[in-house]
């Protein structure tokens, strides 16, 4: 099976379990556990910012960074079909009591002018003060789109003038930090807070990091208490973080390298993708212009042995890389998906 389901598909390497079987551990919620407090250290560090919170999900790490930065009745402003709208089960409403703003926009992106005809500056008497920004980058329903810096800069500077605290969903902003040839710290220090997924592209079995002021992190640890995320000996999984953050960071180019070969063989052989969405580890394809359903897609995939995955939108797949697949592994797919699909290489 070539599996292109997801990037949390991957397996810890050899290598990586022999980092947990023989990792240093203490009590983690007493903060007692060597090995949690330099993941937790090297990730601030990584993403600009004074502290870092270990927890076991970006999920849960993207809520904990919401209610410190907001208060019930609160609005968060984000892509509409951003992770914390999308996929998050309404958490930004059911943990932090937040009022969700969605922005429709290209490719996950949205501008300093959509920001500011966004914010609510009147009548604060009825309606819910705006309040948070949340910039998710890359941006996974767009196909793994990047912000530019420049427009991370654009977005910090409007938001900062709107007195608005600033969010990145950071779960996959290492991919964004290798695609712009920019540090992740460089894209991380503009915001309040940011959170990071170490179970994608880094490879890891489990684990997410939220990273703030040294005052937000206090709340941070708090809330993951309350949200049950403290932990004992957590030093056998946070180490399977620190290796991936010494291992599998400058790698990650080497998954958006093979992105880019998928979609290019895969549209020689005439399978509708497209080409300038592909910017790190996501490849779109269109199953709406060969007569097929997303449902029926996936099942002739399968069967090919090749697993895709569902987006969301209404007529594509995605495939994602990761470092479980290899250069045959790409070949194999631009085999094989055009003959589950069933198209004709163009002449």
């Amino acid at each position: 099976m070539i599996d292109l389901r997801s990037d949390t598909q991957t397996k810890p390497s050899a290598e990586m379990r022999s980092a947990m079987a023989n990792a240093e551990v203490g009590d983690e919620q007493k903060r007692e556990d060597p090995t949690v407090n330099e993941l937790e250290r090297r990730t601030a560090e990584l993403l600009g910012q004074e502290e870092a919170v270990y927890v076991p999900t970006a999920t849960m790490a993207n809520e904990i960074a919401l209610r410190t930065l907001g208060r019930p009745g609160d609005e968060v402003v984000a892509e509409e079909n951003s992770h914390i709208f999308l996929a998050e089960l309404g958490g930004p409403a059911v943990h932090a009591g937040l009022m969700a703003r969605p922005l429709r926009c290209e490719a996950g992106r949205f501008t300093p002018e959509q920001l500011r005809e966004t914010v609510r500056v009147t009548d604060r008497s009825h309606v819910p003060p705006t309040r948070i920004v949340s910039v998710e980058n890359t941006h996974n329903s767009s196909g793994g789109r990047v912000w530019p810096l420049d427009e991370i800069e654009a977005i910090a500077a409007t938001a900062r003038e709107l007195d608005l605290r600033l969010h990145l969903d950071g779960a996959r902003v290492l991919n964004a930090s290798v695609a712009c040839g920019v540090s992740a710290a460089e894209i991380g220090g503009h915001f309040d807070t940011v959170t990071l997924c170490l179970s994608k592209g880094l490879g890891c079995p489990l684990g997410a990091l939220v990273a703030g002021s040294a005052e937000l992190m206090a709340e941070a640890r708090r809330l993951k208490h309350l949200f049950g995320g403290a932990m004992r000996q957590a030093g056998i999984v946070a180490a399977a973080g620190v290796y991936a953050l010494e291992h599998n960071v400058e790698r990650l180019a080497d998954d958006h390298a093979r992105a880019r070969r998928l979609a290019e063989g895969l549209d020689a052989a005439g399978v509708p993708v497209d080409l300038e969405q592909v910017e790190t580890n996501f490849v779109q394809v269109d199953v709406g212009p060969l007569g097929l359903t997303p449902s029926d897609a996936l099942e002739r995939l399968w069967q090919q042995g090749v697993g895709l995955s569902m987006t969301a939108h209404p007529t594509r797949l995605r495939a994602v890389t990761h470092l479980d697949v290899d250069d045959d592994d790409i070949d194999g797919a631009v085999e094989l998906i055009p003959r589950a699909l069933r198209t004709l290489a163009r002449a």
